[in-house]
């Protein structure tokens, strides 16, 4: 590892100021995957700017019955809140499945969102990777690509986003708070993440240098019948192969409202938003289920390997919402 600079901040100006005058340094949160990645030679920062100190670490409810989560909130302390496990109890179970109790004690939620892929090629510097070295190539196409993307990926960069809290917090449209040099902004969560195109390596659409302060979840009833579901090779901690974030509002035998988002299927937290066009004002059924994930997968595109995250994410849909909609006839 390299020499670097560390600096702790007490304020959010301080702190952009800091990333202002250096764009070499990094904001450090809970570090679970940037030290990672420092120790690996993928990130070599010239300084850190350590925000665990920020006044950013309350989650409020807002005025119009939505809830406003601070960037430094652990991930332990999101999951445990009574309104996130009340009113969002995806979300919850979302970050309870992402990793074991001591990570979660250090991850925060700004981090979260920034954490940057588990591809082996991305994490091997003696390896090609247009994400790590734009224009190298991407091996996973040729080489090991079992947990790869099928929907949204290029002939660039075929990873996924890790994230687990990520999908649920894209099935609620959650709007991303953050800071620059020039003031506040927001984004909406579905347009966080870039699309992969031809510039793997630009990842989000924060301007440079900004600092995520928070993230608002607006009000959503349907939100209280939800879940979360995550497949992964091996009963103890581990990256998804495949997972599902669900709410479901069934009025009269009919699909009122539904929210559906995937992970692990594409470089970002997928919503599927076509499912939810077919589902919505349709029967409740499992072929009713089948057929909107059909819809939602008809745009897939398999690798040799990863072919089996079709029939994963199928079965999902469908195990899901009909877990959900024999809640909501309880």
């Amino acid at each position: 590892m390299r020499e670097f600079g560390y600096e702790r901040v007490h304020d959010v100006s301080g702190a952009v100021a800091l990333l202002g005058a250096d764009p070499d340094a990094r904001y450090l949160g809970g570090g679970t995957n940037l030290v990672d990645l420092m120790k690996t030679g993928v990130e070599r920062p010239a300084r850190l700017v350590d925000v665990r100190d920020l006044p950013l670490d309350q989650i409020e409810a807002t005025e119009d019955g939505g809830l406003r989560i601070g960037a430094t909130v652990t991930n332990s302390d999101l999951a445990a809140h009574p309104e996130v496990r009340t009113r969002y109890p995806a979300l919850a179970q979302a970050v309870l499945a992402g990793a074991s109790g001591q990570l979660r004690n250090m991850a925060t939620v700004g981090g979260n969102l920034l954490q940057r892929t588990r591809c082996g090629y991305f994490t091997d510097t003696a390896k090609p990777c247009n994400k790590r070295v734009p224009g190298s190539g991407c091996p996973a196409i040729e080489g090991e690509h079992h947990n790869h993307a099928i929907l949204g990926a290029s002939e660039h960069c075929v990873a996924t986003h890790p994230s687990d809290m990520g999908v649920a917090l894209a099935a609620f449209d959650a709007v991303v708070h953050y800071e620059t040099a020039d003031g506040p902004g927001e984004l909406p969560f579905a347009s966080l993440y870039l699309p992969v195109g031809d510039t793997p390596h630009l990842e989000t659409a924060l301007p440079s240098g900004a600092l995520i302060t928070g993230i608002t979840l607006p009000p959503a009833p349907v939100a209280t019948v939800s879940r979360y579901r995550k497949v992964r090779e091996r009963a103890s901690y581990a990256f998804a192969i495949g997972s599902i974030a669900a709410a479901l509002d069934v009025r009269d035998g009919v699909v009122h409202e539904v929210r559906l988002a995937f992970g692990a299927v594409a470089s970002r937290p997928w919503r599927a938003r076509e499912a939810e066009r077919v589902l919505t004002g349709g029967p409740v059924s499992a072929e009713a289920f089948a057929a909107a994930a059909d819809a939602e997968l008809a745009a897939a595109k398999t690798l040799p390997h990863n072919g089996y995250k079709v029939t994963l994410m199928r079965n999902l849909v469908v195990a899901m919402l009909s877990e959900l909609a024999e809640e909501a006839a309880r």
